[in-house]
């Protein structure tokens, strides 16, 4: 893949995008592997119940990943003007109200457990002409399992700030907390093991309710971007420091007075409408066409650019960190 709608990828993003498709069928081949094993011994456990059904939903994000790749790099239309990188926030969304539906599923079956004092059972099987407790298989099971998800887990992190997607920073974020889950699963374990059967019960809690928190989490953060919040980092800790480069640029040309931006994030890519208060009254096509130009070769995230003269600043757009007024607050 080459290029996002009408923006050709740098070398350094096209190879990180390849690399990220590549951990994302990884990823995929792994959890589906990782979830045939489960399967065989999942017995009795509600928590080992909960881990299972958590990996099939850890597959969402890959596939709204390689999804929306097909789909974003079509260029603008007449009909879709913008572009088609709104699918990558779409695909977020999808992935943030599903693991926030299940896992609140899963929370209230664990909570009705537990008041219902529900006594799971683990059995035994026969193998190699030995019969053995099914609880230790599943155990030896979820440490085998464990180490893959820290793998891709900081592989992937370290790919989506190049790529500014998130998206794939939302998937590695969950997959380098997968221990979390493990542990809790095989805590569940050996509580039945020892007949502290709450244990199961609340261990399968916990992990649902890590579920429904990486729902909220990305449901929150694909609902603001698709709602034209002011465009942040790919981890959505901080506005995004473009805004502020772009404004101290304009307010560095001879002809502009004073300058502010408003810079919305379409799913990776940027789209930036900067507003220019120009020294004298007329201002030259030349000028204004430099600006823009100039703007986007700023930062290849930078798909549409449109600059405005104007006698005054919108209020609601964003001035250069050090400017008087006119700043955007923080969300």
């Amino acid at each position: 893949m080459q290029s996002m709608g009408r923006t050709d990828l740098p070398a350094e993003q096209r190879r990180a995008l390849t690399s990220a498709i590549r951990w994302e069928w990884f990823t995929i081949g792994y959890t589906v592997v990782t979830i045939a094993i489960i399967a065989f011994v999942v017995g009795g456990s509600q928590a080992m119940k909960t881990a299972w059904i958590e990996d099939m939903l850890s597959l969402i994000p890959q596939i709204a990943f390689l999804l929306s790749l097909l789909v974003i790099r079509h260029p603008p239309s007449r009909r879709f003007p913008y572009g088609l990188h709104r699918v990558m926030g779409v695909g977020h969304l999808v992935a943030g109200v599903a693991l926030l539906a299940i896992g609140g599923s899963l929370a209230v079956e664990s909570v009705i457990g537990l008041v219902t004092a529900a006594h799971p059972a683990i059995g035994t099987v026969s193998l190699f002409g030995h019969t053995i407790w099914l609880g230790w298989l599943m155990v030896a099971v979820m440490v085998l399992v464990v180490p893959g998800p820290f793998f891709y887990g900081h592989a992937k992190a370290k790919l989506a700030p190049t790529l500014h997607n998130k998206v794939l920073y939302a998937d590695a974020d969950m997959a380098k907390a997968d221990w979390t889950t493990t542990v809790a699963s095989i805590v569940g374990v050996l509580g039945i093991g020892i007949g502290w059967w709450w244990l199961d019960g609340a261990a399968a809690l916990f992990i649902s309710l890590g579920i429904v928190w990486d729902g909220v989490k990305n449901s929150r953060s694909a609902v603001l971007d698709l709602i034209d919040q002011r465009a942040r980092t790919h981890d959505d800790t901080k506005p995004h420091p473009l805004a502020d480069r772009i404004v101290r640029d304009l307010e560095a040309q001879p002809w502009v007075r004073a300058a502010s931006v408003r810079m919305r994030d379409m799913g990776q890519v940027f789209h930036v409408e900067a507003f220019v208060v120009p020294e004298r009254s007329r201002v030259r096509l030349d000028q204004i066409e430099a600006a823009r130009q100039h703007i986007a070769d700023l930062d290849w995230k930078v798909q549409d650019v449109v600059v405005i003269p104007a006698s005054t600043l919108p209020p609601e757009t964003q001035r250069a960190a050090s400017g008087v007024g006119g700043g955007a607050p923080s969300r």
